[in-house]
Formats: C-alpha cells, sequence, structure tokens
C-alpha cells in the first residue's frame, strides 16, 4: 500500500488541454474514485498515474516517490481495465500468474500468490477454465486477480463494469468493495457511473471539463454540492431545479416561480432577494402533507418498492419519490412539501450552491 499524491497535473495533446490542473490527495488505503461525464478527463488521468500516458506539467508521486519519469512496470501499480485483457489461450490460473512469470517468480511462489487471490474471489473452481468458458463477471473477477497476485502498491481500475448487465454489476459493486475491506490496497477507480462511485468509495472526486469540481466524502457531496453540475450530476433521480426568484412574502424569504411561491429556511440570506436563484431539492426532500404547494402529476411509475411521480409545478417538470404506493393519475393534483433542512439554493448565474447557514 501507499499514498498517491497528483500535484498540479496537466495534460495536452498539442494545444489542445485534457487535464487542466488538478491536485489530489489519496491516503494510504484509500478507495477513491473519479467520477464525472464522459470526457471529462478521468481515465486521461488515471492512465498519467499509471504511466501510459505522459504528464506534460505536474507531479505524480506513488508512496511519497515522485513517478513522472517511472515506467509503468516501475511504478507497482496493477491496473484493471474495462475490457477485461485476458489471453485467450491461456487458463484463468495461468492469467492470473502471467505477471509473476515474466517477473520470474517461483513456480510455487506463484501458484501460491494465484491460489491466494483465487481463494478472495472464489475462483477456486475455475482455475483450469479459459476465458471463452466464463462469464462476463467471472472474467472480471480473474482480471481482478491478475492484479491481485502482483500485491501493489497502488490498484487502478478504469470502468471495469461497463460491459456487464445491471444485475451483475450491482454484484460485483459489493465484490470489489469487498475485495478493497480485505486487501486493503489504495485504490482509485474511474466511472461515469456516480451510484457506483457512491456506494464503493470512501471519497469520490467529481471532474468536469479536466477540473476538479469538488471532492469529499460520498454522502457529504451528495448532501452538499458545490455548484448545480454537481448537484445534477450525483444523485438518481437528479435533484429538482425550479428556476424563479427569492422575495420576502408576509415577512419571511419565499422562493417564487410563475405565480407559486416555495417556503425557504428561515436562516435564507437578505442579500439573495429580488435575484434569480435555483430552487433545488432532491426528489426523496418531497413529502405529502396539508398546506403543501399544489403540483400537476404528468406521469406516475411505480417501481413496486416506491413510486416515481413527473408533475409540473409553478410551469416546470419536477421529480418526486415516495415510499408509498400512491393511488393518483395524471391529471390531479398533489400537495407537496419540501424538507426546509434539505432545500439547497444555487445561483442562477455561476451556478454556485449559495450558503444559508
Amino acid at each position: 500500500m501507499a499514498p498517491v499524491t497528483i500535484a498540479n497535473a496537466r495534460k495536452s495533446y498539442g494545444t489542445h488541454p485534457i487535464i487542466k490542473g488538478i491536485s489530489v490527495d489519496v491516503e494510504d488505503g484509500e478507495f477513491v474514485a473519479l467520477v464525472g461525464p464522459s470526457g471529462c478527463g478521468k481515465s486521461t488521468l488515471l492512465r498519467m498515474i499509471a504511466g501510459l500516458e505522459e504528464i506534460t506539467e505536474g507531479t505524480i508521486s506513488i508512496g511519497n516517490v515522485v513517478v513522472n519519469d517511472l515506467s509503468p512496470k516501475e511504478r507497482d501499480v496493477a491496473m484493471v481495465f474495462q475490457n477485461y485483457a485476458l489471453y485467450p489461450h491461456m487458463t484463468v490460473a495461468q492469467n492470473m500468474g502471467f505477471s509473476l512469470k515474466i517477473a520470474r517468480s517461483s513456480p510455487t511462489e506463484t501458484e501460491t500468490r494465484v491460489k491466494r487471490a483465487a481463494a478472495i474471489l472464489d475462483l477456486e473452481g475455475l482455475l483450469a477454465r479459459y476465458p471463452r468458458e466464463l462469464s462476463g463477471g467471472q472474467r472480471q473477477r480473474v482480471a481482478m486477480g491478475r492484479a491481485i497476485v502482483r500485491n501493489p502498491k497502488v490498484f487502478l481500475f478504469d470502468e471495469p463494469l461497463s460491459n456487464l448487465d445491471a444485475q451483475l454489476r450491482v454484484q460485483m459493486r459489493g465484490e470489489i468493495k469487498q475485495l478493497h475491506h480485505t486487501v486493503g490496497t489504495t485504490t482509485i477507480y474511474v466511472t461515469h457511473d456516480q451510484i457506483e462511485a457512491m456506494t464503493m468509495a470512501d471519497r469520490i472526486v467529481v471532474l468536469r471539463g479536466g477540473v476538479v469540481e469538488q471532492a469529499g466524502a460520498p454522502l457529504e457531496v451528495y448532501d452538499s454540492p458545490a455548484n448545480l453540475f454537481v448537484a445534477s450530476f450525483i444523485g438518481s433521480p437528479s435533484i429538482n431545479q425550479l428556476k424563479g426568484t427569492v422575495r420576502r412574502v408576509d415577512g419571511k424569504p419565499r422562493f417564487v416561480v410563475a405565480e407559486t411561491t416555495l417556503p425557504l429556511p428561515e436562516n435564507t440570506p437578505s442579500r439573495i432577494e429580488d435575484t434569480p436563484v435555483v430552487y433545488g431539492i432532491r426528489p426523496e426532500h418531497l413529502s405529502l402533507g396539508e398546506g403543501g404547494v399544489p403540483a400537476k402529476v404528468e406521469i406516475v411509475e411505480p417501481t413496486g418498492s416506491e413510486t416515481q411521480i413527473v408533475a409540473t409545478l409553478g410551469g416546470q417538470k419536477i421529480v418526486c419519490v415516495f415510499r408509498d404506493r400512491l393511488s393518483t393519475a395524471p391529471g390531479s393534483l398533489l400537495p407537496l412539501k419540501p424538507d426546509l433542512q434539505k432545500v439547497l439554493l444555487f445561483d442562477a448565474g455561476t451556478g454556485n450552491r449559495i450558503q444559508t447557514n
């Protein structure tokens, strides 16, 4: 295990910048997820850590050693790719032990490490099989086993679950999390799936356009997003964003959209009155109750465990998620009450969150 320090790292292809000065500290044994939309630079940054991409500026250190000029094999990292990258003519055991063979480890040591990794990943009964005889999830576990046998300082995962179906992704999320708990190796995990990042990582780093928008514990980022981009990217269904104005009504701050008025926290700053803002409220932070703001139901989607409703409020779409099974239909009105402790306000111009405490 080892810490990873990324200091003002930049990457350009010619005059086109991809990574624009990223600084991230990954602690020894920590699981950090790099998350963001396609093209934000997360895979490029991971490849820079691995040594598969040269660094244009800045430094990357592994275990307090600057690795900018070290080759991939000298960095003591193990990478798990999206496409598994298994040798089709080798058995599972041969695939997992190949890096040790190249390193000229003894057959006894190789066998011991392969068996240990196979036990951790429940591959003991598959060691004699070939990749073509395995399911997608089993192939991904073999790719992970190949990384484990090396006992690297750092694990690097590049969207390893993208090729799996939904059910397998959920299963593999748990297995990767359990692997980290068992082995304890520093892990950097790239994904565009914010659910993967939220459920697996100790800390997430949200990237956009080659820069860090926010870094922190998953629930910290979820509850206190730095801006509208982070708020909308983290969370499913996405946060509701109502555009309107803060005004004082009957001596209290209120959010006004069209002819509709929504309550605000008592500590809403007076400086934002009469200015355009975005009222952010997550779908699960809306409830039904007497005195709620009427919203017109457009779509009802029962999922079994919950009911998701798309409605119109003040001429804008809003999504609600209820644990109850509601007997409502399109065209009806629902009295919505936002949890005022969960309301988030954003500057309509910059998109930055407005502090209300």
